[in-house]
Order: C-alpha cells, then sequence, then structure tokens
C-alpha cells in the first residue's frame, strides 16, 4: 500500500524577514528566514499553530514554541539537535558544552556542523549556541550574524563580539 504525504507551506512577515514554514503529514520539517514571499500552499492545522506561535514569540508575548515537529538527520545532528531544544528562553550553550553534554567532547567542530545543518531554526533555538567564552559567532538563518543578534535581544541575551 503506498503512503501519501500531505505537504503544506506558509509564508509569512516576521521582523528578521519572511518565514517560510514547510509541513508534512501536519508536521514542521523545515523553516527558513529572510527568504522571498513564497505563495502558501494547502492548509493544515500545525501551520496555522506555528504562524500562531511564532508571532507571539516575535512580539515578546510568548517564550514556548511547541507546535509538532519531526527532523531528519544522522545521529549525530538528532543528538546535537536534541540537547539545543534543552537550551531554554534566554539560556545559551557552547559548541563546546554541547559536545560535552552528548558525550562527544572532542567533536566540538561537528557540532557545529550539526547546528549548521538544523532544519528547524527558531523551534531548535540554535541562535542560543554560542562559541567559546560566550562570543557570538556564525548563523545561517536569515541575515546571518545580524538575525541571530536580534533573536539574542529578543530574548534577553548579551553576546560577547
Amino acid at each position: 500500500m503506498k503512503t501519501m504525504t500531505e505537504e503544506t507551506t506558509r509564508c509569512f512577515e516576521s521582523p528578521i524577514g519572511n518565514i517560510f514554514v514547510q509541513a508534512k503529514n501536519n508536521k514542521v520539517v523545515f523553516i527558513t528566514m529572510g527568504g522571498p514571499i513564497v505563495a502558501d500552499k494547502g492548509q493544515s492545522r500545525v501551520l496555522d499553530e506555528a504562524e500562531a506561535q511564532l508571532s507571539e514569540y516575535f512580539s515578546g508575548k510568548s517564550k514556548v514554541l511547541d507546535f509538532a515537529v519531526e527532523v531528519q538527520g544522522t545521529e549525530f545532528q538528532r543528538a546535537v539537535w536534541a540537547e539545543i531544544s534543552n537550551i531554554g528562553f534566554g539560556e545559551t550553550k557552547t559548541y563546546g558544552e554541547i559536545a560535552e553534554a552528548i558525550g562527544q567532547p572532542k567533536a566540538v567542530r561537528a557540532v557545529g556542523g550539526a547546528v549548521g545543518a538544523n532544519p528547524v531554526p527558531l523551534i531548535i533555538g540554535c541562535h542560543r549556541v554560542l562559541g567559546a567564552a560566550g562570543k557570538i559567532t556564525g548563523y545561517s538563518g536569515g541575515d546571518g550574524l545580524p538575525t541571530k543578534r536580534w533573536l539574542l535581544a529578543l530574548e534577553g541575551i548579551a553576546a560577547k563580539e
């Protein structure tokens, strides 16, 4: 029997540019920030929830993003993303702390690669991951470092340049 996959998308404006959200089978699988406006495709409850929760987050009215998400990645990537998911609103961890937490203390560079491959930024808050001594480092979402700085400021996080 063939399994049907229902794919839906939503694009909406935010303070950090357009947010594009893709869902499959009513779970968010991909988010990008700062791209062009893209026409919505289909309807799904999870996209309604995602847009509402993200809008509340961007306005500073909510610290919780808890809509259904499904990510695909290697075992290592999923371990890194799970650890990042444990970082709360307004908190940070360094790449080294994440490597230590997943039992791979020498894999700091690989942790950086997994952070950059995060398919659902904001939900898996990779903007909360900083370099050694709390220094702000690269960011692949939106406009890069300006987007990361904006998200950190929204959460009251002061990062070193």
